[in-house]
């Protein structure tokens, strides 16, 4: 029942779309044709003039001085010295030794005559 709803959307949008558009062309048309009347320009009131004023001095500030701190004396640390370990002899473990093995036949396979 759903599929009878589509095209009437449809139709509507489509209709809506084609009115429109005809509509803004027809306003379009319609103010390019329309001529404008020429409005006078107003006239300003007069403005009184604005004092000018002087121009403001500041007086010079001396640049503050940073006072010298003395550097301070760092006392001298003693190099640690890393105790040294006894070294430990690794006995040698011989390799062992692996069996050599015989390279096993595989049987051929008779053909087909």
């Amino acid at each position: 029942m759903a599929y009878k709803c589509i095209p009437s959307f449809f139709l509507l949008f489509i209709t809506l779309f084609i009115t429109s558009s005809c509509v803004i062309q027809a306003e379009a048309r319609h103010l390019l044709e329309v001529t404008i009347p020429e409005l006078p320009k107003p006239e300003l009131p007069h403005l009184p003039e604005i004092p000018t004023l002087p121009k403001l001095e500041f007086p010079e500030i001396p640049k503050p001085e940073l006072p010298t701190l003395p550097k301070p004396e760092l006392p001298e640390i003693p190099k640690t010295e890393l105790p040294t370990l006894p070294k430990v002899e690794i006995p040698v473990i011989p390799k062992p030794e692996f069996p050599t093995l015989s390279k096993p036949e595989i049987p051929q396979v008779p053909k087909n005559p």
